[in-house]
């Protein structure tokens, strides 16, 4: 029976980015869990809790939407398209200035037999998002 890595993946926005729970990676990645991200990456799963809530409290009124999900057909692949919002408080390193923060991105997760997560790599709307935050009125 094909798996619905789909609801895997959506679990895990719910608990770490919509409950704003880094704790919860604990039980929805490998160890060895590497995320790639504006062509950096991260590797394991204590450095992507850190990653985590340092990104977290760069965004005060932080939310996190999903727009959609789909697999491919063996269930080890998952794209997602997602939306934050909130406030900056020194996201990317600026000024935390509150000014508003829309960011979309997608994410193509690995998912392993097992259910737990191995891989993310991420691309999202940071450079514009940077300049929006930095521009001179």
């Amino acid at each position: 029976m094909r798996r619905n890595s789909v609801e895997i993946v959506e679990h895990f926005w719910r608990e770490v980015w919509q409950l704003k729970n880094p704790d919860a990676i604990d039980d929805l990645v490998t160890e060895d869990f590497a995320i790639t991200s504006g062509g950096v990456e991260i590797n394991t799963r204590e450095a992507f809790k850190k990653w985590v809530a340092a990104f977290l409290s760069s965004i005060n009124d932080f939310k996190f939407e999903v727009i959609e999900s789909f697999q491919n057909e063996e269930g080890d692949r998952v794209a997602s398209r997602w939306r934050v919002t909130g406030r900056n408080n020194g996201f990317m390193g600026t000024e935390p200035t509150q000014l508003p923060i829309d960011m979309t991105g997608t994410a193509v997760w690995h998912v392993r037999e097992d259910g737990l997560l191995q891989h993310n790599w991420v691309e999202r709307n940071s450079h514009e998002v940077h300049r929006s935050l930095t521009k001179k009125p």
